[in-house]
């Protein structure tokens, strides 16, 4: 009879403004907000949202540089019970309206740098929408059909919104990055959310006195993991505009971070420079994770003898399957990415959705509590997302190649669209991928298949050299195929200035391929 409903994200953050009142709770240059003071600007904005007409379920896009503003939209957003739709910002025009119109989004808010591309984009919407821009003022003429977001909450107290938020509806539509197809909207329910919370947090350590440096845009997943954490048990987040590993380092010594979250690059960035400052105070961390693309064993043994903490890798989709690989399990491991989160279970299945004996490569599904509901107004790719058990079982597939060795460690093999199909055998670019990063001239490295005469598909290199070095690609290819099986062995190698990538760090293969689609091989 005393047992209250469990609470959602908003209930927990609204107890954090009662009980943790004084304590930081964000973070951003010079400007830092308590835990009353983060709650009370998410209630005026929650508050003026419902003025204008915004409901509970309804949809609003956001197109928002890191800062005060778009973690107050964010949260204001959900605290109103609407759905929070924020995009990356690095997508063309036409992409963000396609998304945005896609989500059917009632209002847009955008941050002052990017008002111009929110007035275009804005325009391209049949649906009707309020636009809300970050600024104190409007500009006479140009700006009449905006609604500036700091006068819009002055108008409105600091009290709780009275708004009833149903557990099952939807509190936020991530889109897909688009490495390998177009993006899907991928839908998250507040009681699915609250879930996928308490297991990340608990795998990646976190504690009412977590201090998080947030340095990838908070449009993205991992800045959600990163900063739901924090916020669920009571602690803090700095958020950084952007990543520079000079700033980060500065940033982990000034304010004492605790927690990390930041994709293989961004590692490897901020080891290059601890060698040139080896002297910088690290000596807070106290957790730090890698996810986005595989964390190669060379990387990840330089992040354990630079920071005591070592590394929790983190295998994971926005659609809900995740596993982490513990610190204290990385020895001997170092491919590995974990075993899954707690109260989530997968199976690896081959090509006749049949479940493969132990240490036999397939793809990998899951099921538990932390998946999506489904995609947003996607039904064919709900469909395509499924595999059934021979119990009935709803299983959610991961389109990612991977085994379970005899201790129930997972191993990425690759991406299933990214396998390379030569002469008839199946090639794992990242296989070839981790032998090639140990050569000490290579600083970046993309294997994908190209065309071939003979073979059909022929593995072919593109590297990014180590800075002051100068690489031979003949001598490149020479030694990686002298370490490689025969079926494996690359067909060129060509040296780039850079491999293109998401926000989160993945290779986007994709492009690649199209990039060199003329090319052919014998």
């Amino acid at each position: 009879m005393f047992r209250s409903n469990q609470p959602l994200l908003t209930d927990i953050l609204d107890l954090h403004g009662k009980w943790r009142a004084s304590d930081d709770a964000v973070i951003c240059g010079e400007v830092k907000w308590t835990w009353k003071e983060f709650t009370s600007a998410t209630y005026r904005l929650a508050n003026a949202l419902i003025d204008l007409g915004i409901k509970p379920g309804d949809r609003v896009g956001l197109l928002m540089s890191n800062g005060l503003p778009m973690v107050q939209a964010i949260f204001g957003v959900v605290r109103c019970g609407a759905t929070v739709v924020p995009l990356n910002t690095s997508v063309s025009d036409d992409a963000a309206t396609s998304m945005f119109s896609d989500a059917q989004v009632a209002a847009v808010v955008v941050t002052e740098d990017l008002f111009d591309r929110g007035t275009k984009i804005s325009a391209g919407l049949d649906q009707p929408h309020f636009r809300i821009v970050d600024r104190q003022q409007l500009v006479p003429n140009s700006d009449q059909a905006w609604l500036s977001m700091e006068s819009l909450c002055a108008g409105f107290d600091a009290s709780a919104p009275n708004v009833e938020i149903p557990a099952e509806s939807v509190i936020n539509i991530i889109y897909s990055s688009g490495t390998t197809g177009m993006p899907k909207g991928i839908a998250h329910d507040h009681v699915g959310r609250r879930d996928w919370t308490y297991d990340i947090a608990l795998a990646l350590r976190y504690h009412g006195r977590a201090r998080t440096l947030l340095t990838i845009g908070l449009y993205s997943n991992i800045s959600w993991v990163a900063m739901l954490s924090t916020f669920l048990v009571g602690g803090a987040v700095i958020v950084d505009k952007q990543f520079d590993a000079a700033r980060c380092l500065d940033s982990i010594r000034h304010h004492r971070i605790t927690h990390l979250a930041m994709v293989p690059i961004q590692f490897q960035r901020l080891i290059d420079e601890l060698k040139n400052d080896p002297e910088a105070d690290v000596s807070s961390m106290q957790a730090m994770m890698s996810c986005g693309s595989p964390l190669r064993e060379p990387l990840k043994r330089e992040l354990f003898s630079y920071f005591s903490c070592g590394v929790i890798e983190l295998y994971g989709l926005t659609e809900g399957i995740i596993t982490t690989l513990e610190p204290e399990d990385a020895e001997g491991r170092w491919s590995s990415v974990g075993r899954p989160l707690i109260g989530t279970d997968i199976e690896i299945i081959g090509n006749d959705d049949q479940i493969v004996e132990q240490g036999e490569a397939g793809e990998i599904v899951s099921r538990g509590r932390i998946a999506m509901p489904g995609y947003w107004n996607r039904p064919e790719a709900d469909q395509e997302a499924t595999w059934i058990d021979g119990q009935g079982k709803v299983w959610l597939r991961s389109g990612d190649i991977g085994y379970i060795d005899s201790d129930g460690y997972l191993y990425i093999v690759d991406r299933k669209k990214d396998m390379i199909l030569s002469g008839g055998q199946n090639i794992y670019p990242q296989d070839l991928e981790a032998v090639i990063a140990t050569h000490e001239g290579v600083f970046d490295v993309a294997v994908v298949g190209m065309s071939s005469v003979k073979w059909g598909e022929t593995p072919v290199a593109l590297l990014v050299q180590q800075p002051n070095i100068c690489l031979d690609p003949t001598q490149v290819k020479d030694w990686a195929n002298g370490q490689l099986g025969k079926q494996q062995r690359l067909a060129d190698v060509i040296l780039v200035d850079a491999l293109p990538r998401n926000p989160n760090g993945k290779i986007l293969k994709r492009e690649l391929r199209e990039a060199y689609r003329g090319r052919e091989y014998a």
